[in-house]
């Protein structure tokens, strides 16, 4: 099953995500770094950058999840493809021009933040009609291994980009690279069938995606523990940036290079996955890497300068990234399984806007924290507190709500099986 072929749509829309993802992570921390060193902001402004676009973008994309629902949405996929590099152009354009603002940056990744939410709740909605449920787990693990991969390789040529090519150069290739993504999204071809549901949008619907999360017995635990654990890390993000850049003197490409490195634990650990659900089962998959992935960042807390300092990031990141590429998989499979067809968009939106709402929020309110106490202690009280995640897991499993799927029926000819 993990070697079998998904088929020429499948691969097109791998492709496609495989070109955004290189993209997305050769431009990691392009923001932070041209906030810090380009224009020359302090700590509270760059957690500002990385707390107001995820929230502003949250909030906007609240009435597009039900929006979704109600389209083919490989369109909407090419359409919000459009809407990034339009976005991102943009950056490279104003610097070119000496008129590069803060104030733009917070604009730009306000429309990106959007854009990222409407495409996922829309390639979850389009997979799902894509591949049959007992090759989610499979198609899962083939995006979070090409996820690492591009985490891997991006940073360094990233922050090396920054250093020989100028301050926009990963901008730029981000930018391109949503370009290419939408004509590999176009590639796959039609086919698609309209939704069921076309009727206008309703006030109730906007909420209605959270109303299926929280009624789940399986999801709503996990909702929490997700909202959680992903505020906490990625909050501390700018806090580790300014650490890194600014007090202990990294360079952008000892930067990069720190957090590429550990991502081939995060190769390894998404291609096991599938065994690891083979022989242990879903449920304890799901809370072993749940609880492991807990106990890392603490321990950035304790960073020191050097080279000492390089290869102990890279350690820590190391167990972070293999924990979280064997629990991500196995919770998007699971979702997405559990989610009505004529849900999925919306729900899935409903969960995004939550996350980003979450990061954006405590991404705000550690970087006051930071301004008053500083970054290294900043950082470590939230390693503190995420090591309680752990206990916001599923303690059971629920025969219900834990099964694995059952092989799909055969299904009309002409129709998209049912799938992820």
């Amino acid at each position: 099953m993990r070697g079998r072929s998904l088929g020429p749509r499948f691969r097109w829309l791998w492709s496609a995500y495989a070109v955004s993802a290189f993209g997305t992570w050769l431009g990691f921390g392009a923001f932070p770094m041209l906030a810090i060193l380009v224009l020359h902001t302090g700590p509270a402004a760059v957690s500002a950058l990385a707390a107001v676009g995820p929230a502003v973008g949250a909030l906007v994309a609240v009435p597009l999840g039900p929006w979704v629902d109600h389209r083919r949405k490989r369109p909407v996929m090419v359409a919000m493809d459009l809407v990034r590099f339009g976005a991102l152009i943009s950056v490279p354009a104003t610097y070119a021009l000496g008129r590069l603002s803060f104030g733009q940056l917070l604009a730009v990744s306000v429309v990106v933040a959007a854009a990222d939410i409407t495409f996922t709740s829309a390639s979850g909605a389009f997979l799902k009609g894509l591949v049959p449920p007992e090759d989610l787990l499979v198609a899962n693990g083939r995006f979070e291994s090409t996820n690492w991969t591009a985490t891997a390789l991006g940073p360094p040529l990233g922050g090396a980009a920054f250093a020989l090519f100028g301050p926009v150069t990963a901008v730029l290739a981000n930018a391109v690279s949503f370009l290419l993504s939408a004509l590999g999204i176009r590639a796959i071809g039609t086919g698609e069938p309209r939704p069921r549901n076309t009727a206008r949008l309703r006030a109730r619907d906007l909420a209605d995606g959270w109303r299926t999360i929280l009624a789940h017995p399986g999801l709503r635990p996990l909702y929490g523990n997700v909202l959680l654990f992903n505020g906490l890390i990625m909050g501390t993000e700018p806090l580790l940036a300014v650490l890194m850049l600014n007090h202990l003197g990294f360079t952008p490409w000892q930067y990069g290079l720190a957090f590429a490195v550990p991502c081939l634990g995060g190769l390894a650990g998404s291609r096991l996955t599938p065994r690891l659900v083979e022989r242990f089962g879903r449920h304890r998959v799901l809370r072993g890497a749940g609880a492991f992935r807990a106990c890392w960042l603490l321990g950035l807390a304790f960073l020191p300068s050097g080279t000492g300092g390089l290869v102990f990031v890279m350690v820590v990141e190391l167990g972070l990234i293999t924990s979280c590429s064997v629990f991500n998989p196995v919770l998007a499979t699971y979702r997405l399984e559990q989610l009505p067809a004529d849900r999925v968009a919306r729900t899935l939106s409903a969960w995004s806007v939550s996350t980003k709402a979450s990061i954006a929020a405590l991404t705000a309110l550690w970087g006051v924290l930071a301004s008053l106490t500083g970054p290294r202690v900043a950082i470590g009280i939230a390693g503190v507190l995420v090591l309680a995640t752990p206990l916001m897991l599923p303690r059971t499993p629920n025969p219900a709500t834990f099964a694995s799927p059952a092989p799909s029926p055969a299904h009309p000819a002409g129709s998209p099986p049912a799938g992820r």
